[in-house]
C-alpha cells in the first residue's frame, strides 16, 4: 500500500517517511522548517532508476565546475549540501564507490548504469556533492556555475572563503 500523502506547499512525504507518532511529527516539523528557510525538496537519481534520492536545497543552485582529473573526465558539476539534507531513498545495494589519491572523496555510482548522481567530496566530507543534471525536472529555478581549480586543490581551498561551510547545517532541522 502506498503511504504517500500531500503536505503543505505540495511537498510529498515519501514512502520512506515515518508513518506514526513522534517520528512522523518530527519529520513534518523538519519539512516545514526547511520550507520556511527557503529550501525545496529536489528528487533525483541515476539513469536506470535503481538509485533514487531526495535533497533539500535552495531552488537557485550554486554549482561548482571542478577541473581536477576525475571531475574533468566525468564533467562533474555539483552543488554541496549537509548530510542531514540528503536522503538516499533506494539503491544502497546498487552503489559502488571509487577512491584515489587521498581517498577522502567517495565517488559513488550506480553499478547498473554507471551514473554518479551524488558523491562525498574531498572538500566537504561531512556533506554530499549532488549533480544537478540528475535532479528530476520542476524544482530548480536557476543554476549559477562557479569554476573551482581542482588541479591546484590545496591552494584553491585556501583561497575559497565559503566552500567548506556549504556542508554545515545552517538551520534548526
Amino acid at each position: 500500500r502506498d503511504r504517500k500523502s500531500t503536505v503543505k506547499h505540495g511537498s510529498v512525504i515519501s514512502s520512506k517517511s515515518p508513518s506514526k507518532g513522534t517520528d512522523r511529527l518530527k519529520y513534518l516539523s523538519t519539512c516545514f522548517s526547511r520550507e520556511r528557510d527557503g529550501l525545496v525538496k529536489h528528487t533525483g537519481g541515476c539513469h536506470c532508476g535503481a538509485v533514487r534520492f531526495e535533497v533539500w536545497s535552495a531552488p537557485d543552485l550554486h554549482v561548482f565546475s571542478c577541473n581536477c582529473s576525475i571531475c574533468t573526465k566525468k564533467q562533474n558539476l555539483h552543488f554541496i549540501v549537509p548530510k542531514s539534507q540528503f536522503t538516499l531513498l533506494q539503491g544502497s545495494d546498487n552503489i559502488t564507490t571509487y577512491t584515489f589519491n587521498t581517498h577522502m572523496a567517495k565517488h559513488t555510482f550506480c553499478t547498473t548504469c554507471g551514473v554518479q548522481s551524488f558523491y562525498t567530496p574531498r572538500s566537504n566530507p561531512d556533506g554530499f556533492g549532488v549533480t544537478p543534471h540528475c535532479l528530476d525536472p520542476g524544482t530548480v529555478s536557476s543554476v549559477t556555475v562557479e569554476d573551482f581549480c581542482g588541479q591546484n586543490w590545496e591552494e584553491s581551498m585556501q583561497k575559497h572563503q565559503t566552500i567548506r561551510s556549504m556542508s554545515k547545517q545552517t538551520t534548526d532541522t
